[in-house]
Formats: C-alpha cells, structure tokens, sequence
C-alpha cells in the first residue's frame, strides 16, 4: 500500500508527541477543553476531526462539550454560578463530619450533666434541735 502526504494546508500534518511523564493520561486546562469545544462548534469542525487532530478520544470530547453546554444551560436558567460537583462533594464531607462532632459534643453534654446530678444531689435542710421552731435559741 502506497501512502502519500497532501500537500493541502487544511489536511492535518502528522505529529507525535512525547509524553515525558510518569502519568499516564494526559491533563488538560480549562482554557484548552473551552478551546477544543469551540472549535468543535466552528462550521465544517466535527468533533471527530478536531478529537483527531488533539490526539483524544471523541468520546472524551463529547463529554467535554455536553458539560459545556449543560453548564452553561444551568448558569443561565439558575442566574447563578455553576458549581463543580467535586465541590459540592467537599462540602457534603465537611458537613456530615461537622454533624458527626456536634453529636459527640451533644452526647458529652448530656453525660456531664447526668455525672453532675449525681455527684451533687440536693443537700436536704436539716433542723438543728438548738432552735425553735420560731427560729429563736
């Protein structure tokens, strides 16, 4: 079989890339996702074609794409900020250890007050036999 490259500017130039790190999958900023997805919205782009020319998986870029607009969709609806799910996932954490601790302290609590009906139990009045029952010696 006989391979021969276009000279056509719009044809993709072979490339390799090295990957140097320990890693194995490759991490990819914000601003670099943003980028791919948009330029997946350009007229005469598929998502295939641009996922090929990253060096991805279509699969991945769909995925970016589909958080993109369902997002933005959520942004706009809401009129609030997107927050990330490993956020949301932190702060659930930090709440059931805050409940976990305030049960702790409630139980303590309760135990210190049993411990203290016990060790002081009312003093009963006792009547010395030196007074009346007037209150005079």
């Amino acid at each position: 079989m006989i391979m021969t490259m276009s000279s056509d500017p719009n044809f993709p130039k072979p490339r390799v890339e090295v990957i140097t790190s320990v890693q194995r999958r490759r991490r990819w900023s914000v601003t670099e996702k943003v980028r791919l997805v948009e330029e997946t919205m350009q007229p005469g782009h598929s998502v295939s074609l641009v996922a090929r020319r990253a060096g991805i998986s279509p699969s991945q870029l769909f995925a970016w794409k589909r958080r993109m607009l369902e997002g933005g969709t959520v942004a706009v609806q809401a009129d609030e900020d997107v927050v990330a799910a490993s956020r949301i996932r932190e702060l659930e954490k930090r709440v059931r250890d805050l409940e976990r601790m305030l049960g702790k302290k409630t139980m303590e609590a309760e135990i210190l007050k049993e411990a203290l009906a016990i060790a002081n139990p009312k003093k009963p009045i006792l009547r010395l036999s030196s007074f009346d029952e007037d209150g005079s010696p």
